[in-house]
């Protein structure tokens, strides 16, 4: 099992490489650079003065060079300054960042995997009942429903018309004269419709593996021999069925990690987030090149390690993989 999770971390290294080219070639082929920001919207800027500027971000070099440069950056953990005004390191911007949008992907795959557990399994085992057909409906909504769209209903409901709701930022503006409780209370109240956002359609798809799964497993032979050897349907389903039905589920986890970040511009950007979601749609819109590189190059670790996470989970759902 060591050596199995030996191999795949080393294997991780030439594809994040990999990833980084791509990327990087592809934020590079897209029309526009960082200093028309600057020249565009002034009519009296000399094509002297772009060139100069073209110069200071190093964007007059071949592709390949602006690529290895930075690379080496990369390797001694350096994505270089931002191209905006501040002129910040980017992983300065991007640690700063980083805990909100991870706290909000956790809850989020939390209550996905607390919800659609029970409601797959309970699905499956009472196939064809009202609470299936009910759910099946609510799973065929989640589908349908464009994110955005769903978050701005719920902001004008709870947030503008019920008033009971915050619908942007995480903090109020007396957050420092509260108590503790009080503060806590006050982050759930602003993380509860991006959550539930980020949630709603996560839960459609996971219900619905499970439940499918669940179908697969209980009608296996060994279902039937420990029915017939007289344990409970609670032992059957929870102690034998179960694990077996959460393999598949494990799999699509590690794989919707990327969903869940790509996911977080989106939220992160209607409700006013001050994450990486957000973060990444303010540095595409001004073009600028390290920062996107920087928030790419860290979605895609916690891709990989969402992957490996998943590895772990498989070993310890399936001892045959532990004994590898």
């Amino acid at each position: 099992m060591l050596n199995y999770l030996a191999r795949r971390f080393l294997m991780m290294i030439p594809l994040l490489i990999g990833i980084t080219l791509i990327s990087f070639v592809v934020i590079h082929l897209a029309p526009g650079e960082p200093t028309d920001m600057q020249t565009q919207l002034n009519p009296e800027v000399s094509t002297e003065l772009r060139n100069r500027l073209r110069d200071q971000y190093g964007l007059d070099k071949p592709l390949v060079v602006q690529y290895g440069e930075w690379l080496g950056r990369f390797i001694r953990l350096d994505f270089g300054n931002s191209f905006s005004q501040d002129r910040r390191p980017v992983l300065d911007k991007i640690i700063e960042r980083l805990p909100i949008t991870i706290s909000i992907n956790l809850l989020s795959i939390i209550a996905i995997l607390a919800t659609a557990i029970p409601i797959g399994v309970y699905s499956a085992t009472h196939r064809g009942s009202l609470f299936d057909r009910l759910t099946t409906i609510l799973v065929f909504i989640g589908f349908a429903a464009p994110s955005f769209w769903l978050a701005l209903l719920l902001m004008d409901f709870f947030g503008v018309r019920l008033g009971i709701l915050p619908i942007a930022g995480l903090k109020s503006l007396d957050y420092d004269s509260l108590s503790s409780v009080g503060k806590v209370l006050d982050l759930g109240r602003h993380l509860l419709l991006p959550v539930f956002i980020s949630t709603f359609g996560g839960l459609a798809g996971f219900s619905r593996y499970m439940r499918s799964n669940m179908l697969e497993v209980i009608r296996q032979d060994y279902i039937l021999t420990a029915r017939a050897k007289g344990l409970t349907e609670q032992s059957v389903i929870y102690r034998h069925a179960l694990r077996n039905a959460l393999l598949p589920v494990i799999t699509i986890l590690g794989l919707s990690v990327p969903g869940l970040i790509g996911g977080s511009v989106i939220f992160e950007t209607i409700f006013a987030i001050p994450g990486m979601g957000k973060l990444f749609y303010d540095g595409v819109m001004m073009r600028d090149y390290p920062l996107i590189m920087g928030i790419l190059v860290m979605g895609a670790i916690l891709t990989l390690v969402g992957n490996l996470l998943a590895d772990l989970c498989y070993a310890f759902a399936d001892p045959r993989i532990r004994n590898r």
